[in-house]
């Protein structure tokens, strides 16, 4: 099994079509063989992202309503959630005094660690950190985990 921790400038690829949206479905979620994590903060950021798409109109008022289905029943049934309790929020903190992070990407990467961590002591695979944000692959690479980019791997 692998497993995979998805932030949301990946996760939005799984409902927007852009860079990256192909091999994001093609290498992560064609597989029932993948376990894909995201933070419960990760629901708001992607609601968000949705809205300015909206508001924008990137996308049209329809595609944002079938986007936002697809999230909820993803939510249900193929996202395991990461939570935002003390170890995370502890690990989050110790990442901001040593990184230049934004709040919510120390959340993404402090979430991650903690999986990652608690995979290595399972003896289970380690888990690969998938963004878009290239600032933050770059700290999440620092901090010992192994990493993607969607947007890298677009053809």
């Amino acid at each position: 099994m692998s497993f995979y921790y998805l932030d949301t400038s990946a996760l939005v690829k799984r409902y927007v079509a852009e860079d990256g949206s192909r091999w994001l479905e093609t290498a992560i979620f064609q597989s029932t063989d993948n376990m894909v994590l995201i933070s419960r903060i990760t629901v708001v950021e992607m609601r968000s992202a949705l809205a300015r798409r909206r508001r924008e109109a990137s996308i049209q008022p329809h595609d944002h309503a079938d986007a936002l289905s697809a999230l909820s029943e993803d939510c249900l049934l193929r996202y395991r959630f990461v939570e935002l309790e003390s170890p995370v929020v502890d690990l989050a903190g110790e990442l901001l005094d040593q990184y230049p992070l934004r709040a919510y990407d120390a959340v993404q990467l402090a979430s991650a660690l903690v999986v990652h961590r608690l995979l290595i002591e399972a003896n289970l695979a380690p888990l690969i950190f998938v963004s878009a944000d290239d600032k933050l692959l770059t700290v999440a690479r620092a901090a010992g985990l192994q990493t993607d980019n969607p947007n890298i791997q677009a053809t």
